[in-house]
């Protein structure tokens, strides 16, 4: 499921979901289905244009407002968060760039997400539990498998 890189500043991983494409794209982006795979099972605010936001709730460790970069329904998508500054607006100097992109592959989907940015990222000690790449590298392990199930149980 998983490939990382050892240069410490991107994370590449990928995973196989029974689930066709534009079902795998409602869940990573309709307000209804984010907060039930990333965050508290709540609806997400979600504007998805570029420039738009989409506030991830990751419980005890914050609020984050990532601003949206990209949109190419169904196939691309990606945004910037600043997980060490939880509340804070992303700017490309406190965050880092996250990109989703959907293929098909035979009945289901490959999802890839990379994540981009951590080298040039200071972040507050207290944070590193949450913020750092090793912390990522683990948490999109988790939340891909999160996606993975909640799009399979889906019927639509």
């Amino acid at each position: 499921m998983s490939r990382d890189h050892d240069d410490r500043d991107r994370i590449e991983q990928d995973i196989f979901i029974a689930a066709p494409v534009e079902r795998v794209w409602a869940v990573l982006t309709e307000p209804e289905h984010v907060g039930n795979w990333f965050g508290q099972g709540e609806p997400t605010p979600v504007d998805l244009r570029p420039g738009g936001t989409m506030l991830l709730d990751h419980g005890e460790e914050g609020r984050f407002p990532a601003s949206i970069v990209e949109v190419e329904e169904p196939r691309r998508f990606s945004y910037r968060w600043a997980t060490a500054y939880p509340g804070e607006e992303p700017t490309p100097e406190n965050s880092t760039l996250v990109e989703f992109t959907l293929t098909p592959e035979g009945e289901g989907t490959r999802l890839r997400v990379l994540e981009i940015g951590f080298a040039h990222l200071t972040i507050p000690e207290e944070r590193r539990g949450s913020a750092s790449y090793e912390s990522h590298v683990g948490g999109w392990n988790e939340q891909l498998g999160n996606v993975r199930d909640y799009a399979e149980r889906r019927s639509g």
